[in-house]
């Protein structure tokens, strides 16, 4: 590609955290980024027949835009430009396997599959957030594997960096969950987890708002040390990851649960912070099982075994104070914005070849 300009195309929101992270590396990168918010997805393509989007040498439809996919994927072939589409979640997942609004062999959910494929097929190149999530893709929605490439999600260095790595640790230990209290999140694992601890004192923070906020504030009356807030700006997350000592990863029962790498685990791992999530293939083999990654996994849905590892690591605050390099230097291993960029510069390389 000689120009290096990218058509960013869909009613986005390009402050989300991959959004922000992706639109970084293209810059530094080279590329020129344009942005076109059609009025109409549907109508998108002929909408752009009409602006002066200049002289474009790639589309990018960014995540959760399926809708946005079929009028730029018209554009694209009339131009014979590669599209690449970033998803990041799928439609059919969501809706059938985490909120279960339709059963796997309902009418509407095979309609939705079917929709979904046939979308993601028209893709020139489509992206992973993990190699469990393009095995995803490839067996569930039937895209060629030679079309999918996995870009992990990282964090953005210029906010999440490491804070605090020497100072000892908050006595009692302070163990952190930020998220939207979503299924894939298992807030409510948490919760059961806070009432079987039994270990050193310890202060329980909840951040953020969601569906099952509720439920799991409801269930936690009358313990102490427990403590919830609504949602931060995101720009003071960095500092709340540093005033934790544990920062919670993801707990679930979805399948979903199994396949991604949640943003606050790469955000906490950046900001060197020791995390906790549950057992998943989606982490490079090297982190798995290794007691010096930074990250401590459990089983999914297992709210004794989280209880319990809690109350190992907070009887060992020196443990915990060392384990902040552990998780710093497995980001930088695996999840930099360094490697992120040499990853994409070699997916736009591909994508050009494959149109």
């Amino acid at each position: 590609m000689n120009n290096k300009v990218v058509l960013w195309w869909g009613r986005s929101d390009v402050d989300y955290s991959r959004n922000r992270i992706v639109r970084q590396l293209f810059v530094e990168l080279g590329w020129k980024i344009i942005d076109f918010q059609p009025k109409v997805s549907a109508l998108a393509d002929v909408e752009a027949n009409f602006k002066s989007l200049g002289n474009v040498s790639l589309v990018w439809v960014p995540c959760f835009r399926q809708r946005d996919l079929a009028a730029a994927k018209r554009w694209a072939k009339r131009r014979q430009l590669p599209l690449i589409f970033d998803p990041l979640i799928s439609a059919y997942d969501k809706q059938v396997f985490e909120r279960k609004k339709f059963s796997e062999q309902s009418k509407k959910a095979k309609k939705l599959l079917k929709w979904e494929q046939c979308l993601l097929q028209a893709a020139d190149y489509l992206l992973a957030d993990t190699q469990q999530h393009a095995d995803f893709y490839i067996e569930t929605m039937k895209v060629n594997a030679e079309r999918v490439a996995v870009l992990p999600v990282g964090a953005e260095e210029s906010l999440f960096q490491p804070r605090n790595m020497i100072s000892d640790v908050n006595l009692p230990v302070q163990i952190l969950f930020f998220g939207s209290y979503i299924a894939l999140q298992g807030p409510e694992i948490i919760a059961e987890a806070i009432k079987l601890y039994e270990g050193d004192e310890v202060e329980w923070h909840f951040v953020g708002d969601g569906p099952l906020r509720e439920t799991v504030q409801t269930s936690l009356i009358g313990i102490k040390n427990v403590h919830f807030s609504d949602w931060l700006p995101y720009e003071q997350l960095p500092e709340k990851i540093a005033q934790a000592d544990i920062c919670l990863g993801i707990f679930g029962t979805t399948e979903k649960t199994r396949r991604v790498i949640a943003n606050k685990v790469y955000q906490a791992l950046a900001c060197a912070r020791p995390v906790v999530s549950c057992e998943s293939e989606a982490y490079p083999a090297q982190l798995q099982g290794n007691p010096n990654s930074g990250i401590y996994f459990v089983p999914s849905n297992n709210p004794q075994a989280l209880a319990d590892m809690l109350a190992q690591l907070a009887s060992q605050p020196e443990k915990l104070k060392q384990a902040r390099q552990a998780a710093f230097s497995s980001y930088q291993q695996y999840f930099s914005n360094a490697l992120l960029k040499k990853q994409l510069s070699t997916i736009l390389q591909r994508a050009a070849l494959l149109n």
